[in-house]
């Protein structure tokens, strides 16, 4: 079908908006604040369990935080990786047998606990008993010590387990992911109780004209 000038104008500059449309509001995704944090070591569960549930939070329409999808170019990974701690609501921290070998999954473990943010813990090939850290002088006593208390509370919060050797990937993210929105939910309805929304009352009185 054959169609004017004026109508292949049209569907040009509809095109072009929509173009633009779709980059606004990736670059607002962005830049909002993140509901979930993903706590992660990458060379463990980069490519399984962190980047499958941070699909899946990303398709149940959520703002998730992982660090090689939410990070570009020139980003500074302290500043980056802080703020999003500060501003997520809840934290995932994935345990695998090399986490506590890494000063930056420690780090943001530390900074979710002190910032009392909840923590859903998924115990990946690993028992919370097996977390400890292996101090060989290179990580200063102050740190360690935020380090060794974050990964005892984290012993004591109920997670989930996971064997990659028996068990379904797809398992545990969907019920990592159900977690998360009750959690939201929950949160949702603290702050409203805790900034309740006073209904306007009718005094029977309307304002005097004169």
């Amino acid at each position: 079908m054959h169609r004017s000038p004026a109508m292949n104008l049209i569907h040009r500059q509809i095109l072009s908006h929509q173009t633009q449309t779709a980059v606004i509001s990736n670059k607002l995704r962005l830049t909002r604040p993140c509901d979930v944090f993903i706590n992660h070591r990458s060379i463990d569960t980069k490519r399984t369990v962190a980047s499958l549930l941070y699909d899946q939070l990303r398709w149940l329409k959520l703002r998730p935080f992982l660090d090689k999808k939410s990070m570009k170019p020139g980003d500074k990974l302290f500043d980056k990786i802080d703020i999003a701690i500060k501003e997520c609501k809840i934290g995932i921290a994935i345990f695998s047998p090399s986490y506590c070998q890494s000063y930056f999954c420690l780090h943001e473990l530390a900074l979710m606990m002190e910032l009392k943010k909840k923590v859903i813990p998924i115990f990946c090939d690993i028992k919370p008993s097996q977390l400890t850290i292996v101090d060989n002088g290179n990580v200063p006593e102050k740190e360690v010590h935020r380090f060794n208390s974050a990964l005892e509370e984290a012993k004591y919060t109920v997670g989930l387990a996971f064997d990659s050797h028996k068990g379904n990937w797809s398992d545990v993210v969907t019920s990592a992911a159900e977690i998360v929105i009750d959690s939201l939910i929950e949160l949702q309805e603290e702050k409203k109780k805790e900034h309740p929304i006073i209904p306007h009352q009718n005094t029977g009185f309307s304002p005097r004209t004169k």
